[in-house]
C-alpha cells in the first residue's frame, strides 16, 4: 500500500467509527487525519488556523461528507478546486445525501468520486474498504510540486 495520509472530513461520530473500522478491517494502515467540519478541513489543507505551521503535505485522498457544520462539503470542494495548490487533489464525496442536485453539483465542481453511504453496516463497511483500497493502492495521485 502506498504511503500517504487519508483526510477524513466527517461530523458524525458514528460514521467516523464505522469508517475507521472498515479501513482497519481492509488492512489500510495509512495515517488517517480526522476533521469534523468544513472550516477545520480548509484550515488543515491550507495550514491555517489551528493548523498554522503544519507541514502542508497533501492528503493522498480526502473523504469528504457534504452535510458539515460551519462550511458545507460543497463549499469545501469548491475552494479545493479553486486553489492551484489543491485543484488536483483526489476528493471522494462520502455522503448519505440522495439529492440528485448534490451529485450534479459535486461533479460540476470536479469531484473524483461520489459515493452514497449505505444504510446497512455490512454494505457500508465493504464500500469504505473498497474505497480505501482503490484510492490508496490502485490510483496514481497527482504529483505535487
Amino acid at each position: 500500500m502506498k504511503d500517504g495520509t487519508i483526510l477524513l472530513v466527517e461530523d458524525s461520530p458514528d460514521d467516523e467509527v464505522l469508517i475507521l473500522r472498515a479501513l482497519k478491517k481492509a488492512n489500510v494502515t495509512n495515517k488517517i487525519d480526522i476533521v469534523r467540519d468544513g472550516a477545520e478541513a480548509l484550515d488543515y489543507v491550507f495550514g491555517a488556523g489551528a493548523y498554522d505551521g503544519r507541514d502542508v503535505a497533501h492528503p493522498t485522498v480526502t473523504l469528504l461528507d457534504l452535510k458539515l457544520p460551519k462550511i458545507d462539503g460543497l463549499e469545501v470542494l469548491k475552494r479545493l478546486r479553486g486553489d492551484p495548490r489543491t485543484k488536483a487533489n483526489p476528493v471522494v464525496i462520502l455522503t448519505s445525501s440522495d439529492e440528485h442536485e448534490d451529485l450534479i453539483r459535486c461533479y460540476n465542481l470536479g469531484v473524483n468520486s461520489y459515493v452514497r453511504k449505505p444504510i446497512e453496516f455490512g454494505q457500508f463497511s465493504e464500500t469504505v474498504a473498497k474505497l480505501g483500497l482503490y484510492w490508496l493502492l490502485l490510483n496514481e495521485p497527482p504529483p505535487h510540486e
